[in-house]
């Protein structure tokens, strides 16, 4: 690294239908009156990043080149996908949402000038890089003794979290359905339910996964790989009356499961048979898509009921300032103990371009968070 120049990780994905990673050096940023610059030492790799990152590329066919500290890797993308990624082709495009770090550069502003050699969280993308420069008001600024790779996840899961129970009570809902619900995400909102009293149904796949959660204290575990999933399910709906669900699988027949069990338990304290069903509203929202298959619903489960897609960035614009700066707050506050984030391996820009790498950070699992360190062994 030198002192006018910064590595960024790149994405591009070109009209022959390969997706090229690389290391680009570009120009260190400098801070306008109401900016900062932040050095970046911890950025984590979530899965709405593989997605920018990767595109549509099959990477079972990555191949490296280049040099150590240099690396190019090239991946295939499928023919018939190369329709989805019309919109970035031949397109270099930096990547990560989120990350922390030092402040070493600010602009002439009293707000930017307080944030001189802070160490901050910032959200808005472009993190995969030694450098970021992004406006004083954006940072949030980490407790005293706070280490950066404590504050690298501060927006994605802790907001999504947060956000989801926010939306259960904005729209009426009195408790909580997760899928993936061993996941860091998962973890982090059984955190904040048990700390707001919220009921919640972890809905995952594996056994160590139930034993992970009952360990952290989770009151409701269901696992859809056994034989009695359904009735375990329904039994816990009529428990807790959850009318509210957050998907990460996206694809296959978990959606429609859970609205079908939904069903059953408004069932059971309905007086009088209708043809259409109960008229309890029961609604399912789909925020990942770990499973890339279509989503299947088979309507057994009345007339009552809603399918739709859920994202951080818009909910947070339908809150407003207020609303999101009062959820930072509480994350900067929480941000050891229900916030925190647990990391499998630290990594350098150059490391996370190593097909082994990407095959260990890119699988769909539990338990295998990434973090990038754009300046380790610089």
């Amino acid at each position: 690294m030198s002192n006018d120049t910064g590595l960024q990780l790149r994405s591009l994905i070109k009209k022959s239908g390969e997706l090229e990673l690389s290391l680009a050096r570009v120009p260190a940023p400098e801070p306008a009156a109401d900016e900062v610059v932040v050095r970046i030492e911890a950025t984590p790799l979530n899965p709405s990043d593989l997605g920018l990152l990767f595109g549509a590329a099959d990477m079972s066919t990555a191949k490296l080149s280049g040099t150590e500290d240099s690396p190019v890797l090239t991946a295939t993308v499928p023919e018939k996908l190369m329709r989805a990624m019309a919109a970035r082709i031949d397109q270099s495009m930096p990547v990560g949402n989120e990350g922390a770090g030092i402040v070493v550069k600010a602009g002439s502003s009293p707000a930017a000038q307080a944030l001189l050699g802070k160490t901050v969280a910032i959200f808005g993308g472009a993190m995969y890089a030694q450098y970021r420069v992004i406006k004083a008001v954006q940072c949030l600024v980490l407790p005293e003794g706070t280490k950066p790779a404590e504050g690298a996840s501060c927006f994605v899961n802790p907001l999504t979290s947060l956000g989801m129970v926010e939306t259960m009570r904005l729209e009426g809902h009195k408790a909580l359905v997760h899928t993936a619900a061993a996941s860091n995400l998962g973890q982090m909102l059984n955190r904040v339910c048990l700390k707001d009293n919220v009921s919640l149904i972890n809905i995952v796949r594996k056994k160590e996964q139930e034993d992970l959660l009952l360990e952290q204290g989770a009151t409701y575990i269901c696992n859809s790989a056994a034989p009695g999933f359904m009735d375990d399910l329904t039994k816990v709906l009529i428990a807790t009356g959850a009318t509210l669900a957050f998907d990460a699988i996206g694809g296959g027949k978990l959606a429609g499961q859970i609205l079908t069990c939904m069903e059953a338990a408004a069932n059971t304290t309905m007086k009088e048979y209708s043809r259409y069903g109960s008229t309890v509203y029961k609604q399912v929202y789909i925020y990942g898509n770990l499973d890339r298959a279509p989503t299947e619903l088979t309507r057994n489960f009345g007339m009552a009921w809603g399918v739709g897609g859920w994202l951080l960035t818009p909910f947070l614009q339908k809150l407003g300032q207020a609303g999101t700066q009062k959820l930072r707050e509480r994350v900067a506050a929480e941000l050891k103990t229900t916030f925190a984030s647990r990391y499998t391996k630290e990594i350098s820009l150059a490391e996370a371009l190593q097909p082994d790498t990407i095959a260990a950070y890119g699988k769909i699992g539990t338990g295998a968070k990434y973090l990038i360190n754009p300046n380790k062994n610089s």
